[in-house]
């Protein structure tokens, strides 16, 4: 009986997504989005600023501070499109952003969703023997084929299922 106590072990209730895992999607009709798309659900063809898609990462209204310091960081990946481990300590320091911030939240962040990629060197340095393995980070088109893999995915799915309604209705009498 004791047993079977010990293999029933009791597990904390799912506090739902860890927010170090979501993207903001806000209605899509809301007013803090530009349009998108027209009345016939066809794209539009103006697109949004880099402020206005670092929002989906880290909402200004809910993550003020962490939005601010990815906007002026990716402004400065767009303009160099790659930078070394000292150019970034550079850049925190001469904008004055929380070292804490940028490494333990804004670059984790930009990292994961594929908006940047890292890259690692391991370098032994002879007097010491010691490692160290300066960072290269480079602009990254994960995130936008990640999003227009869902997006067409999407599309595919609604394609197909009115397609196969317009059949149904075809051969019905």
């Amino acid at each position: 009986m004791v047993e079977e106590e010990k293999k029933e072990e009791k597990t904390i209730a799912s506090r739902g997504i860890p927010s170090s895992e979501c993207l903001y999607l806000p209605a899509h009709d809301s007013p803090a989005l530009r349009s998108f798309e027209d009345s016939n659900e066809a794209p539009t063809r103006n697109l949004w600023n880099l402020e206005e898609v670092m929002s989906f990462v880290f909402p200004a209204k809910y993550q003020h501070k962490y939005n601010e310091v990815a906007v002026s960081f990716m402004r400065e990946m767009m303009k160099k499109t790659k930078m070394e481990g000292a150019q970034i300590a550079e850049f925190v320091s001469s904008c004055d952003i929380s070292k804490a911030t940028f490494y333990n939240r804004v670059l984790p962040r930009l990292k994961r969703i594929g908006m940047l990629k890292v890259e690692r060197q391991t370098i032994v340095a002879l007097e010491s023997k010691r490692k160290y393995r300066p960072m290269t980070i480079h602009l990254s088109k994960t995130f936008g084929n990640y999003m227009l893999k869902i997006g067409d995915s999407w599309l595919a799915q609604v394609d197909e299922a009115r397609s196969k309604k317009t059949q149904t209705e075809k051969q019905s009498p």
